[in-house]
């Protein structure tokens, strides 16, 4: 019979404090939530690494030491959801007196040390990719950016119909514009590896492939507060194994490798006699008589040796990565460099002529830099309230895949909008002001006369410079009373409001050329505008 657990209790607690409002701020399709919940992600452990966020990493650090990987059970939403999609394939699932739900396993440390040493080194090398793929937090944002909000949308457009018919328009449908190709496909493949392995071989993800996981691991085994036997007190029931999601409990030996153990306390409830208590043991402590002996010390040494041979291994995959790493960039460069290009923001291709890089969004500061840090979370996709930033696919290479770009189709970058760079937790995009955002030029805006419709069809326009927060895309004198567009280059901030309105289709006539580096423009000063008394009527 299970027992109450506070342990448990305060952790399922914390697990829901941290996991609601980060999957309530994805799915805030409205925009109704405080911008200030963003900060839930900045505790991240791989966002902050990236970030440069060293504060943050110490103190997850310190509580792995302290506590054990509390992170990877109660803060990581990825490592909640895996526990979400357990307890819901357990619903309605017969308990079947000996047949186990889990069983221990020897942890894979050569596996899971490799990927995070290859993690390591290539994100310093500047390749983001692996924790683009393997970031826990990441993987979720795409879930719940690809997924769980248009799911919502779509649910909210049926209700709003239902209602439509009964006379309430409380609801109005709203359109699901920001979701890719790549992006659903990621989406999809990563809750389909979570489900897999859950169901499976419960946290495999998080003890095998997750790099912060496998960091968390080499601080937890050495853990101050830990679960632990007591020997005098268990029965061998093996109740403990088979709750253990971590498959980190080995009941015949009476072990517990904190390595992996995540502090579900789901062995600690499970055990009726209080054999298995989580409590102040730090590692490599002898026991004295009354506590197991010489039997204890014997675990200990077993788990001192395992420790000994995980570092060497760490080491020499890490070395091994070292080597390799120049190839593995090598390939990556030329992929990039493969793809061709065709002229304008992805708005066709033409063969032998190389395409526009992508329009990165403020606060990138720059393309390469921006590359290196994204870890395509999607959190400023969903965001955005213009709608103007969307996930990219292959075609501005691998090292851009889900990376968002600033996609101009129906839509412009708002002229006083930094939510953007408020909400990225890697600090991919730096924070901004408005006053900074104003003079930032992404990008410089290229008229194509031939194609525009003064020229063509010779009737008026001039939607495009109507639409110039900064009139860097002006009128001037054409043909008789025709006026066409022309670009102060010096002027504009590459905001796309020109673009998203140009009426032609297919290739549209103004085009926002990205800018690789960031530059700052110099607004024109605003003229003063004097009082001017005026007597009786003026004249």
């Amino acid at each position: 019979m299970k027992r109450l657990n506070y342990q448990k209790g305060v952790r399922v607690l914390l697990a829901l404090l941290f996991f609601v409002p980060i999957l309530l701020f994805f799915l805030d399709f409205t925009n109704k939530m405080p911008v200030d919940v963003h900060k839930f992600l900045h505790i991240q452990l791989l966002p902050a690494v990236l970030g440069g966020m060293f504060g943050i990493v110490a103190v997850l650090l310190i509580m792995t030491y302290l506590f054990g990987r509390i992170y990877c059970s109660a803060i990581c939403p990825a490592g909640i959801l895996q526990d979400i999609i357990n307890r819901l394939f357990c619903i309605g699932k017969k308990k079947k007196k000996g047949v186990r739900r889990f069983s221990y396993h020897k942890p894979m440390n050569w596996l899971r040390y490799s990927i995070l040493a290859l993690t390591v080194v290539t994100t310093a090398l500047g390749f983001s990719g692996l924790c683009l793929l393997l970031d826990p937090y990441s993987n979720f944002g795409r879930i719940a950016a690809n997924l769980f909000r248009p799911a919502v949308m779509w649910g909210n457009n049926v209700l709003a119909d239902w209602l439509m018919k009964m006379d309430n328009y409380s609801l109005f449908h709203v359109t699901i514009s920001t979701v890719s190709i790549a992006g659903l496909i990621s989406a999809i493949v990563a809750l389909v590896v979570f489900i897999v392995m859950v169901i499976f071989r419960g946290r495999l993800f998080c003890n095998t492939l997750c790099p912060v996981g496998a960091l968390l691991s080499l601080v937890s085994r050495y853990s101050q507060m830990r679960i632990s036997f007591d020997k005098e007190a268990c029965n061998h029931c093996g109740n403990c194994e088979r709750t253990c999601k971590a498959e980190a409990i080995n009941a015949k030996e009476m072990t517990v490798d904190s390595s992996r153990c995540v502090d579900c306390f789901n062995c600690v409830s499970s055990c009726s006699k209080g054999g298995l208590q989580y409590r102040f043991k730090p590692a490599f402590r002898k026991e004295n008589a009354d506590t197991g002996g010489s039997n204890a010390i014997t675990c200990q040494a077993r788990e001192r040796v395992s420790a000994s041979n995980s570092r060497r291994t760490f080491l020499a995959t890490g070395v091994t990565v070292a080597a390799t790493l120049p190839v593995v960039s090598a390939i990556a460069d030329g992929v990039g460099q493969a793809k061709g290009h065709g002229q304008g923001n992805g708005h066709g291709k033409k063969k032998g002529r190389k395409k526009w890089p992508p329009i990165t969004p403020p606060g990138s500061l720059n393309l390469e830099r921006f590359k290196d840090k994204c870890t395509g979370c999607h959190i400023c996709v969903v965001k955005c309230p213009s709608q103007v930033l969307r996930p990219a696919g292959l075609e501005y290479g691998f090292d851009y895949l889900l990376k968002p770009r600033m996609a101009y189709i129906s839509s412009y970058c708002n002229y006083e909008c930094t939510i953007c760079s408020e909400v990225c937790p890697a600090e991919a995009l730096k924070p901004i002001s408005v006053e900074e955002k104003k003079s930032l030029q992404v990008g410089i805006a290229t008229f194509f006369i031939n194609r525009c419709i003064v020229k063509t069809e010779g009737t008026d326009c001039g939607a495009c410079s109507e639409h110039c927060p900064t009139q860097a895309v002006h009128m001037v004198p054409y043909e008789g009373t025709l006026t066409i567009p022309e670009v102060n280059p010096d002027l504009c901030v590459g905001c796309g409001g020109c673009e998203s309105i140009c009426p032609v289709r297919p290739m549209r006539a103004i085009i926002v050329k990205a800018n690789t580096v960031h530059q700052t423009i110099v607004l024109p000063e605003e003229e003063e505008v004097k009082n001017v008394e005026v007597d009786d009527f003026g004249f």
